[in-house]
């Protein structure tokens, strides 16, 4: 075996690690979870006419499930995911259209969004937003040098968002539809946008935005009645006065877990869309700005990693990261505010908190594949130190490109590593890649 063989076989068998600050606040916020659903769900079980603890079982069992899932993508090589990024992109609009499938899709309050698998209902969109994060993620790291310079490569990625817009219309979810396309916009963003080109679309979007916002009635009242609630408090403001009732009540501390009134039948979706109000009652201000910073911690984290991983020129594992924490700081950033009577009511769940079988299963998923991002970019690290031949400098001081450098106490140079036919492909040969940067000025 050459040298250069054994070298490379002792790279491979280098492991990484997980990222202990993402895994914590990710099984903190699920255990908080767990406690938040069983206590606010009982009186809704009841009313129901099933177990008390009928919610909680179910909570617990999708999370099992969701466990499941976020191992296996854990336990999956990066560069495999991304091979079925076509695929990934073709089942977002197979679930999209799913839904209108008559005997397939589910209607509940006049909304198309689910998908019956008989023994339970599936909410599309939840899979889309993860893989269309992906495939995104996917494209961006093939033609980042185009998105920065042209018109086509930058629109390619609206227009497909803009696709699911009109299947999320149809359905309706004017939620998940602006998720989607702030998900869209901060990922062209962060992948190095040209600024000044992108404002173009945005222009475009914001008044059509505004006009499916206020072609229904129900979407109006939304809009409105979060700005005075108690005008209307048994009809349009019902629920967030309800819930401002349940935040005001729980003042610093709390009345104490279990000790919530408004759960008591009074506020609706309790263990689902409004369970921080449920929150904030029994465990008061500090319970809020705990589960708040359990979020700044995930999101952060997730940021970091994928701005390391752009520097370490690992740009797919970089994009996923950046895609998820988009995802989860817009849509905790919606549900926090729609508790707090500080945005209009939507119904955007609580990640990993809130009761819900299709969210807290896609997010477990996307924690997943978070987690297996900090693993390679971990391992990555440690094989770049194995290289220069200093594997004991901390893992955090080693540098960002991977240049073949020579070993120390030996006279000969480490073999730079190769590059794969696709990491080249829809870039330019003839000058170093450019980098992204949180978008370009000109």
């Amino acid at each position: 075996m050459t040298e250069t063989a054994r070298q490379a076989t002792r790279l491979d068998a280098i492991s990484g690690h997980y990222d202990r600050w993402l895994l914590g606040a990710v099984c903190a916020l699920a255990c908080l979870g767990v406690v938040m659903v069983g206590s606010s769900s009982i009186a809704i079980a009841l009313d129901y006419g099933v177990g008390p603890f009928h919610y909680l079982i179910r909570h617990v069992a999708f999370l099992g499930i969701g466990a499941g899932l976020a191992v296996w993508l854990m336990r999956t090589e990066l560069k495999t995911i991304e091979s079925h990024n076509h695929w990934l992109l073709l089942g977002c609009f197979a679930l999209l259209i799913a839904v209108f499938i008559p005997g397939l899709g589910d209607e509940v309050n006049g909304a198309r969004r689910w998908i019956n698998l008989g023994v339970s209902s599936f909410q599309a969109v939840e899979a889309v937003k993860l893989l269309y994060i992906i495939w995104l993620a996917s494209y961006l790291k093939r033609y980042s040098e185009e998105v920065t310079a042209t018109w086509s490569a930058m629109l390619k990625p609206l227009g497909v968002a803009l696709l699911m817009v009109v299947l999320l219309i149809l359905q309706p979810d004017f939620g998940s539809l602006a998720l989607i396309l702030a998900i869209t916009g901060g990922m062209l963003v962060l992948g190095g946008v040209n600024m000044p080109r992108m404002f173009g679309p945005v222009l475009v979007l914001l008044p059509l935005l505004a006009v499916v916002a206020i072609a229904e009635p129900y979407r109006v009242r939304r809009l409105t009645s979060f700005l005075d609630p108690w005008a209307d408090p048994f009809n349009s403001g019902y629920q967030l006065t309800n819930a401002l009732m349940a935040v005001g009540r729980g003042e610093w501390f709390g009345v104490g877990l279990g000790g919530s009134v408004q759960k008591l039948s009074y506020l609706p979706e309790a263990h689902t869309d409004f369970i921080l109000a449920v929150i904030a009652e029994e465990l008061g201000f500090v319970g809020v700005c705990a589960v708040i910073g359990l979020y700044a911690l995930l999101v952060g984290r997730a940021l970091w990693l994928g701005l390391k991983c752009v520097e370490m020129r690992r740009h797919f594992s970089g994009y996923c990261a950046f895609g998820i924490a988009l995802w989860i700081g817009l849509q905790s950033f919606v549900s926090i505010g729609v508790n707090l009577g500080l945005l209009p009511t939507k119904g955007l769940t609580l990640p990993l908190i809130s009761s819900g079988g299709s969210s807290v299963l896609m997010t477990c998923a996307a924690m997943g594949l978070l987690l297996r991002v900090s693993y390679e970019l971990d391992r990555a690290r440690r094989q770049v130190a194995r290289l220069r031949g200093d594997s004991g400098v901390p893992i955090d001081a080693s540098p960002a490109a991977t240049p073949a450098t020579s070993r120390a106490g030996h006279g000969r140079s480490a073999p730079a590593p190769a590059t794969s036919p696709s990491a080249v492909r829809g870039t330019s040969r003839l000058r170093q890649r450019v980098e992204p940067i949180l978008g370009r000025l000109g």
